[in-house]
Formats: C-alpha cells, sequence, structure tokens
C-alpha cells in the first residue's frame, strides 16, 4: 500500500491516508486508525499534505522520537484506543528528499476485535473508510460488528416466544424428503417432526418450560415470511430476471408476494431453477449416461447457499439475485466475516449462520471447509470466462458477487500477428460487446437525480476506477450522464 519510489503517483482513497503532523499527533489520525481497522486495513503517513489537486507534498515532521512516544502512549492506552493492532514493523521512518515521513500500516482488524473505536464509548468513537474520508459508525453497524464477534452465530438464537407452529409443515416435509434422498436410510428417518427440528438444530428446548422453541435458523428456514419478520423485521428476498433490454423484468420473485412461503428453504430452490435454466453448458457423459449437474451448476449452487448463509439478516436492503443476459449478481447484507483476502484464498470456513449452513450441508448444499469460493472461481477459469467479482460496501454493509458468463478476451495483437485477421475482428466484436454491457450496467446502477462518483461504481460492477471514467465518458458523450466538478470532486448524474 505505500512504496516510496510511487509517491508522486499517490492520491488519499480508501486505502491512504496524509497528514502534516507539524505540532505532533493530529486527533484526527485516531478516528483513520479506527476507520482503516474496521474496514481493508490502510495506511496512514504523517509528515505529509495534501494539495488542492489531490497531490502529495512532504512538509517534514518536528522531533520525531517524541512524536513516536506519544504514538505508542496513546495506542496502547485502553482509554484512548479500544485495542492497538500494531507491532514495531507496522511504522517506518522514511526520507523523502530532504524531508522525514513517519508510514503507519493499519491492518484489518479479525471480527472478534471489531469495533476497534476511539474513546470509551464505542457507539461514539467507531469509524469506517468512506473512500478518502472517515466517517461516524451508525449504532445498526456497530451492532452489526458486536453480533459478528461471537462463536455462536445470530441464527442459532432460541426464540422462546414463539411455539413450532411458526414452521411451515410443507416445507418441512419437503426438506426432509430431500435429506432422505441425499441420505438414504438416515437414522432420522422415522423421528417425528419435532425430534427432528431439534436435531438439525431448527428446534431447542429451553430450561424455562422444559418445551421446544425454534431457532432463528428455523425460522429463517422454514417460517412463512409474516411470521420471519417478527424476529427480522428487514427481511426481504428478491430474484430479478432482467434478460430483455425493453422490460423492467422478465421474471421477479419476492418473498412480501404473499403467494408463497417466502422462506429461505423455498427461495433456493425457486432460485436455483431459474438461475441455471438457460446456462449453455457442454453435453457431457458418464459411461452411456448424460450428465446434467456439471461444475458449472454445483458452483452457482454454491454461491447461492453462501450468499444465504452469510447474511446478516438485521441489516436492510435485504437478499437480491439478479439474473441478466450474460451473468448473475448475488447481493446479501454484511461483510464478508474472514476478510475477502481469506475469502479468495479460502481454506477457512466461517459463516455468519453456521446453523442455516449445517441444514444446507445435510441436504448435499454447501461446503464446509472454506474451499467454496475459490472453486467457483477455477470453475469460471476452466470454462474461459472472465474471473468473478467480489465486492464490499459499508454503511450499510453489503457483499456482492457478480457471475458472468463471459469469455475472457483474447489478445488483438496477438490474433493479427499469427495472421487470423478474421480472429481479431471477432475480439474487436466481443470487446465492444463487454463495453455496451457495462454501459448497461452502470445506467442500470445509476438512480435520476443521485450524484455519484467514479469510485462508487467502480466498486459496484468490480472494474478498476480509470475503466469507468472512460466508460463515464462515453455516456456523457452520449447525453445519458451530466458531468459536473474536476478532479477527486467530480460527480455523474443520469439523465434520464
Amino acid at each position: 500500500m505505500f512504496d516510496l519510489s510511487r509517491f508522486d503517483d499517490y492520491k488519499e482513497d480508501n486505502r491512504r491516508e496524509v497528514k502534516k503532523a507539524r505540532g505532533g499527533i493530529p486527533d484526527s489520525l485516531w478516528s483513520t486508525y479506527s476507520a482503516f481497522a474496521n474496514c481493508y486495513g490502510g495506511v496512514i503517513i504523517l509528515g505529509v499534505e495534501e494539495g488542492e489537486n489531490g497531490s502529495w507534498h512532504t512538509t517534514g515532521l518536528q522531533n520525531e522520537d517524541k512524536l513516536r512516544r506519544d504514538f505508542w502512549n496513546t495506542i496502547n492506552n485502553s482509554q484512548k484506543i479500544s485495542i492497538n493492532l500494531l507491532s514495531d514493523r507496522n511504522v517506518q521512518t522514511y526520507q523523502a528528499g530532504n524531508e522525514t515521513i513517519l508510514v503507519i500500516h493499519v491492518p484489518a482488524a479479525k471480527r472478534e476485535q471489531k469495533p476497534v473505536y476511539v474513546g470509551g464509548d464505542m457507539f461514539k468513537g467507531t469509524y469506517r473508510r468512506n473512500w478518502e474520508g472517515d466517517y461516524h459508525c451508525t449504532s445498526g453497524e456497530v451492532k452489526a460488528m458486536l453480533r459478528d464477534q461471537t462463536e455462536d452465530t445470530m441464527d442459532m438464537k432460541v426464540l422462546e416466544e414463539m411455539q413450532l407452529d411458526v414452521f411451515n409443515r410443507e416445507t418441512v416435509h419437503a426438506y426432509r424428503n430431500r435429506h432422505m434422498a441425499y441420505r438414504r436410510e438416515h437414522v432420522w428417518e422415522q423421528l417425528e417432526d419435532e425430534a427432528y427440528l431439534e436435531r438439525i438444530g431448527a428446534a431447542r428446548q429451553v430450561n424455562t418450560d422444559q418445551k421446544l422453541h425454534p431457532t432463528a435458523a428455523g425460522l429463517l428456514m422454514f417460517g412463512d415470511e409474516y411470521k420471519i419478520l417478527y424476529e427480522f423485521p428487514e427481511y426481504f428476498l428478491d430474484y430479478r430476471e432482467m434478460l430483455d433490454p425493453s422490460i423492467r423484468w422478465t421474471d421477479r420473485l419476492q418473498s412480501s408476494s404473499g403467494d408463497w412461503t417466502g422462506n429461505l428453504f423455498d427461495f433456493f430452490f425457486r432460485v436455483y431453477g431459474k438461475l441455471v435454466k438457460d446456462l449453455k453448458i457442454p453435453f457431457m457423459l458418464e459411461g452411456a449416461t448424460r450428465i446434467d449437474d456439471t461444475p458449472v451448476h454445483r458452483a452457482v449452487r454454491e454461491a447461492l447457499a453462501n450468499c444465504l448463509v452469510n447474511t446478516d439478516f438485521y441489516l436492510p436492503r435485504g437478499i437480491v439475485i439478479k439474473k441478466e443476459a450474460d451473468g448473475i449478481i448475488m447481493e446479501n447484507p454484511g461483510s464478508i466475516r474472514t476478510g475477502k483476502k481469506q475469502m479468495l484464498k479460502g481454506g477457512i470456513s466461517d459463516p455468519r449462520n453456521k446453523a442455516l449452513m449445517k441444514m444446507f450441508n445435510m441436504i448435499g448444499i454447501g461446503e464446509r471447509a472454506g474451499s467454496g469460493v475459490p472453486d467457483i472461481y477455477a470453475v469460471w477459469e476452466s470454462q474461459g470466462w472472465i474471473m468473478p467479482r467480489v465486492i464490499e460496501e459499508y454503511s450499510p454493509d453489503r457483499t456482492f458477487l457478480q457471475l458472468l458468463f463471459i469469455q475472457k478476451p483474447q489478445d488483438k495483437k496477438s490474433a493479427i500477428k499469427i495472421g487470423d485477421k478474421k480472429s481479431a475482428i471477432k475480439i474487436g466484436d466481443k470487446k465492444s460487446a463487454i463495453t455496451e454491457e457495462r454501459l448497461r450496467q452502470i445506467t442500470e446502477y445509476m438512480n435520476i437525480g443521485t450524484e455519484y462518483r467514479a469510485d462508487d461504481i467502480s466498486a459496484f460492477i468490480g472494474l478498476k476506477a480509470s475503466r469507468v471514467r472512460e466508460l463515464l465518458k462515453i455516456l456523457a458523450e452520449r447525453d445519458v450522464i451530466k458531468v459536473s466538478g474536476k478532479n477527486k470532486n467530480r460527480r455523474y448524474q443520469k439523465k434520464h
């Protein structure tokens, strides 16, 4: 995140912040420390000032030894900073020209360490990063971090005020049928529903009345939507199919429609069937038998299950699954518990809803070993498709997974070099089609009357900000959007 040789190229963003610090440690350093720790991590550079055009220039430090002492004394004072995430190796001194600067590398905090806050009140002193600025977290954001601290996940909660009649019996029996088809002659096959629900974690006995009551996981998996809302007022499931540009929705399924249960089990199987219906997968045989359940089908199943079991159902905006002509976008409330880097690496399973994960595992869906997302990437690689994109947003916390069924563009120059001009033309056509699709995604994302930065759009569609600015320029030339401001103050607004 910091390389002295690239100093002149840097500007403040969601991972870098500069402060003059001529008079000692600035108070604003600690809100930035909190913000970086509660997001992706970042670097704070002391002895540097930002110019009006966003460029940096050094101002140097006075009495560096005292500044360092003050820094370590403060960060190790639990009355002022909730936790010290740093060691000596995280604080480095550089000589930039004739001036000395201090670079503080702040790692992202683990979920059990969050929220990282300033002062004695976490609800007043917790910050996160919003591009080049720090903002106070809402009480809802702080509570979400606290929910993620515990090993007992939110779906293990026993809902003592509810009885087992909140479960939709048809859904329970449909689940049992799938379980028995997946695990034939299972020892639980002959159990009554109540005992079976207790075994799978959908119900639990409490000491107060010695009766079984639903768990939050059981309510989400088997309850009717209007009953789920008693415990999760923000609960909402939304499937949107947008295959025809001239029609807003070619198909839509919402948990609040009232014509189906609206629970997670029924949503999963209804939506999965719609997602894979039009998949163009090569014909495969195993011996003389056609294989309909390909690695792509399994990857889509894995992605959908991951989306559901990693949702924070107390957060707003709900789960949104979008099926478009060339891909799928899955959105769920909640940040990534293991962090984006670890999730892409794999090997650690840390679902936000462990009981829900267990229930899906019991019917052959989901991956406990933490290899789910890397496996999805491997399938896309094997198909030659553009790599999936994982995007995290905050305020409110939200995670996006973008799966495109678009072949990776080849090198146009290479095609010409080997004399295959027709291939080069086809590649050019494909790139043009991809560009048009990106333009459509941007205009779909933007709401009329709302101003956007290139970085907002970049985070949503998973492209570099420089590429997004090129696409926005095309839209401005087509008179689809209007542009105001200059440099980092530039904003974009949809016209119609």
